[in-house]
């Protein structure tokens, strides 16, 4: 790193609603165990059950995975700060969670555009799923998604790296993002920043767009369902899909693609725990906890669990 004149970094997080600290931290803490709970029993759910074994679970099994780390990176430490009042993170330090939210973050925004060609091809082209959405076809694009957010990440990194921090080091967010850093460094920020908008843009717009015209089609063959019971239940599944992904998607195109200038940053911030709190508790619950698939492995699984115990108590 060069020419580092700061040391550490300043979260000032939630200090304005200091006087609501200990609900706030509660609120955290009780949507991070609702988030990290839900992620992880879905991922045990589709390692563990044969009849999850499909194209469609792998990727939600991969988007688990990105969403454990995603808040795992974030949440705890603004708990600990919630609770120590210490808002201090060291320069490696929120480089290093920088790294990690937007390397999962861009994983992703991929993943999800993946899942949507994946539901397209079920419900549009069922004769020709098992053929196109093969298994090499799911580690491939999955694996791609992920190096793709780790590559990409690592170039916006290696530029923040030789970037100078020569003060102040107060950063008016809760997390260590790129837009409060690009703004703290003394350094000429034109190429990072430019960098940057090309790749939000190529990273959002375009999975955006994919998944909306994805949808438009899947929707349009959902009106010629027969059953009306059927298509009342597709409709439901997919609004609240395009739900989440409007949130998800709409609040990082305001934050990293859209041009306004220097945004107010209690919007900013506000933006900011829409992508990084409210879609991952939202992601387990519209996506899979509300499937029957998920019910039924889920059930499954407790009575295996279970069984056991029942054997000892009879005897």
């Amino acid at each position: 790193m060069e020419n580092v004149n700061v040391t550490e970094f300043m979260l000032i997080g939630f200090k304005n609603l200091n006087n609501f600290r200990i609900f706030i931290f509660i609120l955290f803490l009780i949507i991070y165990i609702f988030t990290l709970s839900g992620n992880l029993l879905i991922i045990l759910l589709v390692a563990t059950s044969a009849r999850l074994h499909s194209p469609m679970y792998f990727f939600l099994f991969n988007l688990s995975i990105s969403e454990v780390v995603f808040i795992t990176n974030i949440i705890p430490n603004m708990l600990d700060n919630l609770l120590s009042e210490d808002d201090a993170i060291s320069f490696p330090g929120c480089l290093t969670q920088y790294y990690f939210f937007s390397s999962t973050a861009t994983t992703e925004c991929l993943l999800l555009g993946i899942m949507s060609y994946d539901r397209y091809l079920a419900i549009c082209k069922p004769l020709h799923y098992f053929s196109l959405m093969n298994i090499q076809f799911c580690c491939r694009t999955a694996t791609w998604a992920w190096l793709a957010g780790l590559t990409i990440s690592m170039i916006t990194l290696t530029l923040l790296c030789k970037s100078q921090f020569c003060g102040p080091n107060l950063i008016d967010n809760f997390f260590c993002d790129l837009s409060p850093l690009i703004e703290l460094s003394c350094s000429d920020t034109f190429i990072i920043e430019m960098e940057s908008f090309i790749f939000a843009s190529l990273l959002t717009l375009l999975p955006f767009i994919f998944i909306i015209t994805t949808y438009i089609i899947i929707l349009y063959n959902i009106y010629k369902i027969p059953s009306s019971t059927g298509r009342k239940k597709a409709f439901s599944t997919c609004s609240s899909h395009l739900a989440v992904v409007a949130i998800y998607y709409g609040t990082l195109i305001t934050m990293y693609v859209a041009p306004s200038g220097k945004q107010i940053f209690s919007i900013r911030k506000a933006l900011s725990l829409l992508y990084t709190v409210v879609t991952p508790l939202l992601n387990p619950i519209v996506y899979s906890l509300r499937n029957k698939e998920i019910h039924n492995a889920l059930n499954t699984l407790l009575k295996n669990v279970v069984k056991p115990f029942n054997k000892h108590l009879s005897l």
